[in-house]
């Protein structure tokens, strides 16, 4: 199918086509989820805790991921704990706590 070659590309995957996930690395995996949302070409993508299982190399990779896909014109919805994720980006962060929105900054950073 030529869309999940194309996104396969676009995640760095195209050499792992026909790999399962145990012959993965956990980088891999998080790659190969964000490409199967992308098949549906969404306006929207929420990534809930897309690094919380990642080493700081696979990380930063995920993170330009999925940058790469904002600027391809999909809004993404980052979910996170990771402090120097959300400090690095300096984009919108919404900061919720115990159900609430207690702040909502346009170049924020984390803040609990």
């Amino acid at each position: 199918n030529k869309i999940v070659e194309q996104v396969l590309r676009i995640v760095g995957l195209e050499d792992k086509l026909n790999r399962f996930p145990l012959q993965l690395s956990g980088g891999e995996q998080q790659r190969v989820s964000i490409a199967r949302a992308l098949v549906h070409r969404p306006k929207i993508l929420v990534a809930d805790e897309p690094t919380g299982n990642l080493d700081s190399i696979n990380t930063r990779e995920i993170i330009d991921l999925l940058q790469k896909i904002n600027e391809f014109g999909t809004t993404i919805l980052l979910v996170t704990h990771n402090r120097e994720v959300v400090n690095a980006l300096r984009r919108r962060v919404v900061t919720i706590d115990k159900g609430s929105i207690i702040a909502d900054q346009e170049h924020g950073k984390y803040i609990l």
